[in-house]
């Protein structure tokens, strides 16, 4: 018997227990997790030291080592993602619907866990957390599969939540991490039907694509955000440059920053020189079409390549675009569907915006950034999805359930 299919069974386990769970009990756990985390800190820190160190080693550098490394706030910022799941309404048991036959039979829905969750997740350490917390929550358990870059630090991180778990007299194995990293081990938690109800890749295009394509169990789609910003011919220009800026530079390594940005011809002249130096100053490397070249200095060519790509770093694709149309069109060819703004003082073009851009957030006049549950009020998610089917966007705790219809009669038959 494999490890992973082990795994399997006391996660199914473990789901039964926590399916019937309270809501204070499952509460509890969640800050009694979150004390566990803080009381860990300084093995947790050191245990990350060593992965940012390899990865160091091994010439990683710039925005993904941002992601990779934990510090004392980002501890305490993972103890508080927890606390404030805690805080969250339990989704698990609402009625959904209900309503009485004319034959008598009493018919309703209600949301129920989803039972055992996969997770597939590359370098980010507060991840581990944000899943587990999110998970026993919504009344399932979770296997994670972390990225090797962050081996030691995840698996400090679900050793303190576990101790806490059998501290609260619950299941250790409502989250479990899976003990290796190899493409072997990913391949088979992919086909471990029977085991895992659904599976979440969160990374790079590499990772949710091959998740995607290999997967024989059911997957929820986390996006690859090549997230645009076009900035439009009435644009206000202090608004745009610090929408711009903020959605380069806030965090590029992290999936709703923005990667291309395009700008209305007729005022590119006055805009782009300006803009583009400030992101130069702030170690964004330019990459435009011809236009975009002659007006920003030290700018270098963009390819056929750069409009597609997900850079996750201190670049960004820009082009001169002559009308709002060409604009849509361009967000079309290249968007993945996970976040797209507009900067207008025009409402027409702000609506066509909103209604012809297919994406999972659309916004008007403010920064990508924003497309997260925390900043949407739904409190942590589990990832922004870029699919249509179950869950689109931040997925928090009520796109991590499922539903079943609970039907009440009084000795009915079907005649």
């Amino acid at each position: 018997m494999s490890n992973l299919v082990e795994m399997g069974k006391k996660a199914k386990e473990a789901a039964v227990v926590l399916a019937t769970l309270s809501t204070p009990v499952k509460n509890k756990a969640l800050l009694a997790s979150a004390d566990a985390l803080m009381a860990a800190k300084e093995d947790i820190l050191a245990k990350n030291k060593e992965d940012v160190d390899a990865a160091l080693a091994n010439g990683i550098k710039g925005a993904f080592i941002d992601r990779l490394t934990l510090t004392d706030a980002r501890v305490a910022d993972m103890a508080d993602g927890l606390r404030q799941v805690a805080k969250l309404d339990d989704p698990v048991g609402e009625v959904l619907s209900m309503k009485k036959l004319d034959n008598g039979l009493v018919v309703g829905q209600k949301r129920v866990p989803m039972g055992v969750i996969g997770i597939i997740f590359e370098a980010r350490p507060n991840v581990t957390a944000d899943a587990f917390g999110l998970c026993l929550k919504a009344g399932s358990a979770v296997i994670l599969r972390g990225g090797k870059e962050a081996f030691k630090t995840n698996h400090a991180v679900v050793h303190a939540i576990r101790s806490a778990l059998k501290a609260e007299g619950l299941p250790e194995d409502c989250v479990q991490m899976v003990p290796d990293t190899s493409r072997e081990t990913a391949n088979e938690m992919m086909r471990l039907n029977g085991y895992l109800d659904v599976l979440i890749p969160r990374g790079g295009a590499g990772l949710i694509n091959s998740v995607v394509q290999n997967s024989t169990v059911p997957v929820i789609q986390t996006g690859v955000g090549n997230c645009h910003v076009y900035v439009d011919e009435s644009a206000d220009f202090e608004k745009a440059a610090k929408i711009v800026i903020n959605a380069k530079t806030q965090r590029p390594g992290v999936c709703n920053a923005c990667e291309s940005l395009l700008v209305h011809e007729k005022i590119a002249e006055d805009f782009l020189p300006a803009v583009g130096k400030a992101l130069q100053d702030r170690k964004v490397e330019i990459r435009g079409d011809e236009a975009t070249q002659k007006l920003v200095d030290g700018s270098v060519p963009a390819t056929e390549e750069d409009w597609g790509t997900e850079y996750a770093d201190y670049i960004l694709s820009t082009r001169v675009v002559k009308d709002l149309d060409e604009a849509i069109e361009h967000i079309r060819k290249y968007s993945t569907g996970h976040s797209e703004a507009i900067v207008t003082e025009n409402y027409t073009n702000a609506q066509r915006f909103l209604n012809e851009v297919d994406a999972a957030a659309v916004y008007v006049n403010a920064s990508t950034r924003f497309t997260d549950g925390g900043q949407f009020g739904f409190g942590a998610e589990i990832g922004i999805s870029t699919q249509k089917l179950h869950a689109r966007g931040p997925m928090g705790l009520k796109e991590l359930t499922t539903t079943k219809y609970i039907i009440y009669g009084d000795g009915q038959i079907r005649e």
